[in-house]
């Protein structure tokens, strides 16, 4: 089994992405190890097409890109600990601040020869993190007369801008700007503005900002179904694996853990040595989940297991060591990270995101 990573896909993805938003800047985020797809590989790849900053969740994720020989601006978007503030500063970091004790600690921190850039976030509605508007006027007014600290950014995160038509975008929006003008009449004027994720990157115009922070276009897909083509994306990610046994199998005969799945007639059962703990969630097996063998979709035969699953091939000619597309294309044929999430009830960002750390990734 492997995860094929495509680095020309995730270049082009950012160069549409960078002229898209463009006089904008366009942060790629590679938190959670690059959605899966490889932290330091894609945030190399995602420079290279033209994004100028990189946006994790923690200091260990900077880290890793630091020690890659990553030098772009990188952005935490979430508050570090407080006794994270050291490595921090070694690091070059721009920390996200949205709490008065972060903001002490931030200033003790910093080098006495240069002042250390710091976003200051406002919750708009969504109601995860960030300051609420007065202690986010408090907290960035109080930055900007540090002199320990560069209020670089300010900062807000959009709940349904994924979701056509929801209007509370709109809401969240005149927030922000209500809060960036009431620093404006007290003389303080964050220089990089950002309320944009790529939902709000590709339909909200208006919202770009100085900057926008794009993970899951980045990497190919949609934000949601009903923003599916609306810009020329390509998945970066194909997870595929080679058939391990085959047999045939008598109509009625139960196959994987509680026989569940039983063939109306003789069958051939392929093996291919894949499981939940690679990330195939074990539903998948109980609610339609397909691959491709030989460019034709196969339902999964039964219970999805710790290391195999089972296919039900029909008639098919299938021998060991033919090639499974698990997520990818076959032919005229695909399996996208949507279609996995449209059959889970969930996203395509936990599809991705899933898939094991024991799936080796091959980047071309």
């Amino acid at each position: 089994m492997w995860a094929e990573v495509d680095l020309g896909a995730i270049r082009h993805n950012a160069s549409v992405l960078a002229r898209l938003v463009k006089p904008a800047a366009l942060c790629a985020v590679v938190k959670a190890d690059g959605y899966g797809h490889g932290a330091v590989p894609v945030a190399k790849a995602a420079i290279e097409g033209g994004a100028t900053w990189l946006g994790v969740a923690l200091v260990e994720e900077a880290e890793e890109l630091r020690a890659a020989g990553v030098d772009a601006p990188v952005l935490l978007l979430s508050e570090p600990p407080l006794d994270g503030m050291a490595a921090v500063v070694a690091l070059g970091l721009r920390p996200t601040i949205y709490t008065a004790a972060a903001l002490e600690a931030a200033a003790a921190a910093a080098r006495a020869d240069a002042p250390l850039p710091i976003h200051v976030k406002v919750d708009t509605g969504m109601h995860r993190v960030g300051a609420g508007a007065g202690d986010a006027v408090k907290l960035a007014r109080a930055a900007a007369e540090r002199p320990e600290l560069l209020l670089e950014g300010f900062w807000t995160h959009l709940a349904v801008a994924d979701e056509p038509g929801n209007q509370f975008t709109a809401e969240q929006l005149t927030r922000f700007r209500a809060v960036v003008d009431e620093l404006a009449a007290a003389g303080v004027h964050p220089p990089v503005l950002h309320a944009c994720n790529s939902a709000g990157a590709l339909t909200w115009p208006p919202a770009r900002h100085h900057l926008v922070r794009c993970g899951i276009a980045l990497y190919g897909l949609a934000p949601s179904l009903e923003l599916e083509g609306c810009a020329d994306l390509r998945p970066a990610m194909s997870l595929e694996a080679k058939v391990s046994l085959v047999k045939r199998v008598g109509a009625g005969e139960g196959v994987s853990y509680g026989l569940r799945y039983a063939p109306s007639r003789e069958t051939t059962i392929a093996t291919v040595p894949i499981g939940y703990a690679d990330g195939l969630t074990r539903r998948l097996g109980h609610i339609g989940g397909e691959v491709l063998i030989g460019g034709r979709r196969r339902p999964i035969a039964g219970t999805v297991t710790m290391d195999q699953i089972l296919v039900d091939c029909g008639d098919d000619d299938v021998a060991t060591g033919d090639e499974v597309a698990l997520l990818g294309r076959q032919g005229d044929e695909e399996i996208t990270a949507w279609d996995w999430a449209r059959r889970l009830d969930t996203i395509a960002y936990e599809v991705v995101c899933g898939i094991g750390p024991r799936v080796p990734r091959v980047y071309t």
